[in-house]
């Protein structure tokens, strides 16, 4: 069995009010990190140099330019030839960094695909046919994320505030990198295609704050959509309504959580965004077909 070193947030992020926290790293072949994963977002910039990317026990190129976020609960290192190197920057946040307001007040719901609609793409398609930037948007990229260290670095007055914004500036970026790269490669009609994305891009958003009370008002505000249009548009598409993604999201979160951790069921219930542990139980077994319990015991 391949042992994942679990890392979490408390270890790097001092102030859960402001969840950021980013540095420069240099790895090679003798020096890598061990096989990990963490309950934070971690957004990886390609400085320079040549490795490869494990994850999910497949390995994947990288090469300078290149950019990716690792979900909470994934796991990934990086192996590295003997004389090879490579530079890169770690950005960890945790969602909330960006706050759902903003999304609505600045009118950004539609421009955060990178963040919201690629890392939850099929692990292939999302190494595979990763980000890689060049050119402005390389030297854009990197000097917005070298900004971003100096004002952690300095934690002068506003700096917090800084940082968010220019988070906000860099996921937009990266989203409108992704999607000119990603333009044209649809075969299905613009009508679907346009159905598909916003399926996706509230799936990705519910991915984010699964453990937040979301309410349907709150995603027909943001994607300016009318309930009757989201339900019918979700059923369509996912094949399910949106409270029965929500459930399956959190449900998902929550097998993770009883295999990765020894916290009790009423502990993952309410991480996972349910406030009465007997709901949650109840809806466990009738979408696992065993108890929260049972389901530890016998994985």
């Amino acid at each position: 069995m391949i042992m994942v070193n679990l890392l979490h947030s408390s270890q790097y992020i001092k102030e859960q009010s402001f969840p950021f926290w980013i540095r420069r790293y240099f790895h090679d072949h003798e020096h890598v990190p061990q096989l990990h994963g963490h309950d934070f977002v971690e957004l990886v910039y390609v400085v320079r140099g040549v490795a490869q990317h494990v994850f999910a026990g497949s390995h994947y190129e990288l090469r300078a330019g290149d950019v990716f976020i690792i979900n909470p609960g994934e796991a990934h290192t990086y192996s590295i030839e003997p004389g090879q190197e490579i530079e890169i920057i770690n950005c960890l946040f945790m969602p909330d960094l960006i706050q759902s307001s903003w999304l609505l007040d600045l009118g950004i719901s539609q421009s955060m695909d990178y963040f919201y609609v690629h890392p939850f793409l099929d692990k292939r398609e999302r190494f595979h046919r990763r980000l890689n930037l060049n050119g402005q948007d390389a030297v854009r990229t990197l000097f917005l994320l070298e900004t971003l260290m100096q004002e952690f670095e300095s934690r002068q007055s506003g700096c917090e505030t800084l940082i968010r914004l220019q988070m906000v500036e860099l996921l937009i970026m990266l989203s409108r990198a992704y999607g000119q790269a990603e333009g044209g490669n649809g075969k299905t009609t613009v009508r679907s295609q346009s159905k598909q994305l916003l399926v996706r891009r509230i799936c990705g958003y519910l991915e984010r704050y699964y453990d937040k009370k979301v309410t349907i008002p709150d995603l027909c505000e943001l994607f300016n959509i009318s309930p009757r249009q989201l339900n019918r548009i979700f059923k369509e598409t996912a094949g399910m309504s949106v409270v029965n993604m929500i459930h399956q999201i959190r449900i998902e979160r929550a097998k993770h959580l009883l295999l990765e951790t020894d916290e009790k069921v009423i502990t993952i219930a309410g991480r996972v965004g349910y406030e009465d542990p007997a709901f949650f139980s109840r809806l466990f077994q009738r979408q696992v077909g065993c108890s929260p319990g049972k389901y530890r015991e016998s994985s």
